[in-house]
């Protein structure tokens, strides 16, 4: 019994079809039907029924078809891990990224790729950009392999891990002639101060924005959102102009030219980056490679490493 036989054969069940089957296998259709001749005669017993329109498993066919394909995936493993062990890695890798959250850690994830690629230039790596709400999700149904995002959040959702990288208060960050800072105790202010007040925000979707909004909610309001932008170097320049409150992680505040900056006494929000994967670990070994070499480069803030979601 060949491999290429049970490949073809697994080919022909799932494409109830020989010319579907050979096109899939870029091969001849005469050649994959003589295989699978061949490991039927091997068998002893017919393996597909061939008399009707389609192709179909006969009941010893549907037994084997499940054996055959354990097999194909044993050896495809096999090949995996001996490219682990070599450093020849292979594949395909899906990283998303929150634009904007934290500038830093994304020139460390730039620089950290191009290390990655100059290490297994086999591998490609595929970056998507978006919000930290729709990165979740594609993480959750298996479309990334790893992300890094925001959150609101110390503890992941059902079947994620995260680890979280950055860790910073946010404050409230205005114009030099603001009001507030004449309301202000020790450079201080409660969260409620800002109560009608019209609020500089990161967009809906990012954990910043989620913080703020959980915390405002806590303190018997909804914020007043008058500008939002993914980038907290312009939220920054709007508050500057006296445009508003821009709710910001501190080192961006501290960043921006001509601003002040307030902490919130109390209760105080927090802005938080989390590089994120599926609980059970990448599927790959490339993705696998990828994310060791991430979550030794970012590091850990704010406390114990990896978290994991509760089991219910």
């Amino acid at each position: 019994m060949e491999l290429r036989q049970l490949q073809y054969f697994v080919a022909v069940a799932e494409e109830a079809n020989f010319t579907r089957a050979a096109a899939r296998l870029h091969l001849a259709q005469p050649g994959v039907s003589a295989q699978v001749r061949h490991l039927e005669r091997e068998l002893g017993q017919p393996l597909l029924d061939r008399s009707g329109r389609s192709v179909t498993l006969t009941e010893v066919g549907a037994a084997v078809l499940p054996y055959a394909r354990a097999a194909l995936a044993a050896v495809e493993g096999a090949r995996q891990t001996v490219a682990e062990f070599t450093g020849l890695l292979r594949g395909q890798v899906t990283l998303g990224l929150v634009s904007g959250a934290a500038p830093e850690r994304e020139n460390e994830v730039v620089s950290l790729l191009a290390d990655f690629h100059d290490a297994h230039p086999r591998v490609d790596v595929a970056l998507a950009a978006d919000s930290s709400e729709r990165l979740l999700a594609a993480l959750q149904c298996g479309e990334l392999d790893v992300a890094l995002l925001g959150t609101a959040d110390t503890e992941p959702p059902a079947g994620l891990a995260f680890q979280i990288v950055v860790d910073e208060p946010l404050v409230a960050a205005v114009a030099p002639d603001s009001e507030l800072l004449a309301a202000a105790d020790g450079g201080r202010i409660p969260l409620a101060a800002l109560r009608d007040r019209p609020l500089i925000s990161l967009p809906r979707g990012t954990g910043t924005r989620g913080a703020l909004e959980r915390a405002c909610a806590a303190a018997g309001f909804r914020p007043r959102i008058a500008f939002e932008a993914a980038a907290p170097q312009l939220l920054a320049g709007l508050a500057a102009r006296g445009l508003g409150v821009a709710v910001i992680p501190l080192p961006a505040a501290a960043a921006g030219a001509g601003l002040r900056t307030l902490a919130f006494s109390g209760a105080r929000p927090r802005g938080r980056i989390a590089l994120a994967w599926r609980a059970e670990g990448p599927a790959g070994p490339a993705a696998r490679a990828l994310l060791d070499r991430l979550r030794s480069a970012l590091g850990t803030a704010g406390g114990p490493g990896v978290r994991t979601a509760a089991k219910p």
